[in-house]
């Protein structure tokens, strides 16, 4: 059987504790419970026979529905044709849910998918959630989901917060090793101490279990995070989307391809491949992107075979990739200009990193030792507050 969700508590529970009230619904396509029923329809007949309300449905980047493709599309809201229901999106000129959109509304209900990873937008709608609800004095409360990477492993940067940007709002490790409901109670205990939250758990999950493990139900979060596998490589993999590399999009395996049309990925494979990087494998490929970076153009590059999940190092992979890509290629390698979700000023890939120090220690070819030794002093120093949070325990 499936892990139970926090949805699929709530919906044991009748939705007890929604009746009689007015709802202001956070969710998108992958808020579906161990049946694959969505959350709006679970609620649909509660609504429709006035035991409660959904007084507005909110959706993150990529739109409720998972239809708007690329990063910085912005999406509008709309009334939804087939259940009436007023959606507005949190993506766009306004990622904190408006006042006037929270109108009449007694509680905030977040089933949001995340995967592990600090860049992933769907954090930080949340952390905007918080914020507006602790300032309008509305209860918070979120429907917690397994990490599909699992909950004991952590890596990378922990974000500065003079980096801060949509793709990291508040210091946090790369892969976080937490659940969405995690991250919220750090987020409330650090920042939004007024805002009243509850986490619905997912019961039964073990924080050591992957998606498959757990047999947790997995939809595709979002249009370029298709597969578990996706997840597994994209706390390394997105860091490509601060260079002139195609990162995949645009392929059926978005992040665990790479490369460009200056790429010979048997040079570039073999010369990853003897750095022994733990759990996994650069295998060489040609490709050409059907959208985004190097559009119908034929790339050059690899395919990153992951064969020991927890053995596999994502973030410190991918940065031996662009010190590679750096020390054959040279200057072909570019770091890409702003803006990238809407931070107009500092290059996509400081954002990404979170810091001022990783760029130039892959510029410069540095110890990939003494980068991954860095990190971890980060991860380090952020434990405590991740164990704070811990709601499940550590295994």
């Amino acid at each position: 059987m499936p892990v139970a969700t926090g949805l699929d508590v709530l919906a044991f529970q009748g939705f007890a504790p929604l009746l009689g009230k007015r709802i202001a619904l956070v969710c998108n396509q992958s808020a579906v419970s161990g049946d694959f029923r969505h959350v709006i329809d679970l609620l649909l007949p509660l609504h429709g026979s006035g035991r409660l309300t959904i007084q507005i449905v909110l959706g993150p980047q990529h739109g409720l529905f998972g239809h708007t493709q690329d990063n910085m599309i912005e999406w509008e809201g709309t009334t939804d044709p087939r259940t009436g229901l007023q959606i507005a999106s949190l993506y766009g000129e306004h990622r904190h849910p408006r006042p006037a959109l929270l109108k009449d509304v007694d509680i905030m209900v977040i089933d949001l998918p995340d995967i592990g990873s600090r860049y992933y937008t769907f954090l930080w709608t949340t952390a905007n959630c918080l914020e507006a609800a602790a300032q309008l004095g509305i209860p918070v409360l979120i429907l917690d989901r397994p990490n599909p990477i699992g909950g004991l492993q952590w890596e990378g940067p922990v974000l500065k917060p003079e980096y801060e940007s949509f793709v990291g709002l508040h210091p946090l490790p790369t892969r976080h090793g937490m659940t969405l409901g995690e991250v919220a109670t750090y987020l409330k205990t650090r920042y939004y101490p007024g805002c009243d939250l509850n986490v619905v758990l997912a019961p039964e999950w073990s924080r050591g279990d992957y998606a498959e493990e757990a047999d947790a139900v997995w939809t595709m979060p979002s249009p370029n995070m298709p597969t578990v596998d996706t997840a597994v490589v994209y706390p390394g993999g997105c860091l490509l989307e601060g260079t002139n590399l195609s990162e995949g999009r645009g392929t059926t395996h978005p992040f665990e391809m790479f490369g460009a049309p200056w790429i010979d990925g048997w040079e570039l494979g073999e010369a990853l491949n003897v750095l022994d990087l733990p759990g996994c494998f650069f295998r060489a490929i040609q490709f050409q992107p059907t959208f985004q970076k190097h559009a119908g153009q034929l790339c050059g590059g690899c395919f990153l075979h992951v064969q020991d999940r927890r053995a596999f190092e994502p973030v410190i992979s991918y940065v031996a990739l662009l010190q590679e890509t750096r020390r054959i290629y040279g200057e072909k390698l570019a770091w890409n200009p702003p803006p990238y979700e809407y931070e107009t000023k500092k290059l996509p890939i400081d954002i990404l990193a979170g810091n001022d120090w990783l760029r130039p220690a892959i510029d410069e070819l540095g110890s990939l030792k003494d980068i991954r030794e860095r990190m971890l002093r980060e991860c380090y120093e952020f434990e405590p507050e991740r164990r704070n949070a811990m709601l499940y325990p550590h295994g």
